[in-house]
């Protein structure tokens, strides 16, 4: 039996090259790994040595060679392949132990492997002859059963060449990815996207019970998912990853203030900005204490024993997620709230395109940003908010762009009173938002994630006692809304940018 190694991740190497020569399999290496080897004293013959051609073009061709790919694609079964190789003197190879370079931490037309993925491929087609191992994960496997059987059983061929297949599509992948950020004009997509997503999680479920649900991610890329750590609590199922998406978001989205978000089927329920988060947690709770029961607490402060007690205080959530909690305040959770997840995140990264499914594909686009900021927006009549009125717009405009369309916000003093969400009309979406806040509504200030097509959402609001609103405009009837504005003597700031979330 022969194995060919031409590895750039040399983890465990050392260790398989000794494990293959007690097995008595010969070993062919190329560059690198041929180098690496002889540092070991591992007996092996390089791939010059079986080519009888030395490297050229400083390495980009060394592999891609009759005598290597011969032996690796030969059919065993077919007697017309083995005479060819029998006319050629050519040994078949069995086993290919090959990676490729990490494109993506690195990327530039030098880290373009072709004759790795080559090999891969080649071993990967016969797969019913070869073995191609491509993750130095599966090295203790493979030479365990090469010890008890002889041989890779066919199931386990079959698993490694889907393995093999998956490492050169993700390869590629990048590959097309750098080269659409170096081609890709502002405001464009482009022509073709080539995902390769590894699943890294299992969940509960899905949406539903009855449906299978998993986290995959991209293969080069890690999110703050992957730097949560789970205290205690049952497994995380779909919608608790897609709450938790838009709590921990939102939280980290409204700047560097103690920040506390109550969200429930990825709509924000309350919101509070507060110098204490201990304070801020209370006001977002109370913001909608029914719909928060069973919902995602998001905070951007350390959890303490004091916040602790408050939390267990009131009715369970099912996740509470933080930077971290004291050990006091994990006791104290652990205590009261066995069955609530209890996570800790690093903060999240930069969003990048939104996929949704549609039959036969996906709707694409970038993920919505916040690109207009108050320098940008325009008072429009005759009424200018003042200081903490801008800074419960500037708040209200964000939450209501994590909120569900038709979405209207009322805010005061850096706490959410009052959320409609989800309305085919903007009008209800208005009228639930006043029945939430009650008479918090009463000073408080309102935003609405699109222009009022008429000026009944806007009437609705001023009567319940807000005194100023925080609108995108582009409405026919402008003219007629702000004319309203002005009638209620409340202020009104247009931003000239949507935020629809469907």
């Amino acid at each position: 039996m022969r194995a060919l190694l031409s590895v750039y991740d040399k983890t465990g190497l050392v260790e398989l090259g000794q494990a293959l020569t007690e097995l008595g399999i010969e070993i062919i290496a190329s560059g690198g790994t041929s180098h690496a080897l002889d540092e070991a004293g591992i007996a092996h013959s390089s791939v010059e040595q079986v080519t009888l051609a030395p490297e050229m073009l400083g390495g980009r061709v060394k592999t891609l060679h009759p005598n290597i790919h011969g032996a690796i694609l030969a059919d065993r079964s077919n007697p017309e392949h083995m005479q060819d190789l029998e006319n050629r003197n050519i040994d078949p190879i069995d086993l290919v132990f090959c990676n490729l370079y990490p494109f993506g931490d690195s990327p530039s037309i030098e880290m373009i492997d072709v004759g790795g993925p080559t090999m891969v491929r080649a071993a990967a087609k016969n797969h019913s002859s070869v073995g191609v191992i491509v993750s130095p994960k599966d090295y203790d496997s493979i030479i365990q059963e090469l010890k008890s059987s002889g041989s890779l059983s066919d199931s386990k061929r079959l698993e490694l060449a889907r393995k093999a297949f998956a490492h050169t599509a993700s390869y590629d992948a990048q590959i097309v990815q750098w080269f659409d950020s170096k081609l890709q004009k502002d405001n464009e997509l482009p022509p073709s996207l080539h995902l390769s997503l590894e699943k890294v999680q299992d969940l509960r479920y899905g949406e539903n019970p009855h449906q299978i649900g998993a986290r995959y991610r991209k293969d080069t890329s890690k999110g703050f998912w992957d730097s949560a750590v789970q205290h205690w609590g049952i497994e995380l199922s779909y919608l608790n990853l897609f709450d938790g998406e838009a709590a921990w978001r939102l939280v980290h989205e409204l700047g560097d203030s103690p920040t506390a978000a109550v969200i429930k089927h990825a709509n924000p329920s309350g919101v509070a900005i507060d110098n204490d988060i201990s304070v801020a947690y209370q006001k977002a709770f109370d913001a909608d204490p029914i719909s928060a029961f069973g919902g995602i607490v998001a905070l951007n402060r350390p959890v303490d024993e004091q916040l602790a007690q408050k939390i267990v205080a009131n009715p369970k959530a099912d996740v509470l997620m933080a930077p971290s909690f004291s050990q006091t305040a994990l006791e104290i959770l652990e205590a009261k709230r066995k069955n609530m997840r209890i996570l800790s995140l690093e903060p999240p990264g930069v969003e990048g395109l939104d996929l949704r499914k549609v039959d036969g594909g996906y709707l694409v686009q970038y993920s919505d940003t916040f690109i207009s900021r108050r320098p940008n927006w325009k008072v429009a009549g005759n009424f200018e908010p003042s200081e903490q009125q801008w800074l419960d717009l500037e708040m209200a405009w964000i939450v209501c762009g994590y909120v569900k369309s038709n979405a209207i916000i009322l805010v005061k003093d850096g706490n959410s009173v009052g959320i409609g969400a989800g309305q085919p009309s903007r009008l209800d979406s208005a009228k639930i938002a006043v029945e939430k806040a009650g008479e918090k509504s009463k000073g408080s200030v309102a935003a609405s994630d699109a222009f009022f097509p008429f000026r009944d959402g806007l009437d609705s609001l001023a009567n319940s006692g807000v005194k100023a609103v925080i609108q995108p405009g582009g409405s026919m009837r402008d003219k007629e809304v702000i004319a309203a504005a002005d009638e209620h003597e409340i202020a009104m700031v247009l931003t000239s940018e949507r935020h629809f979330r469907h």
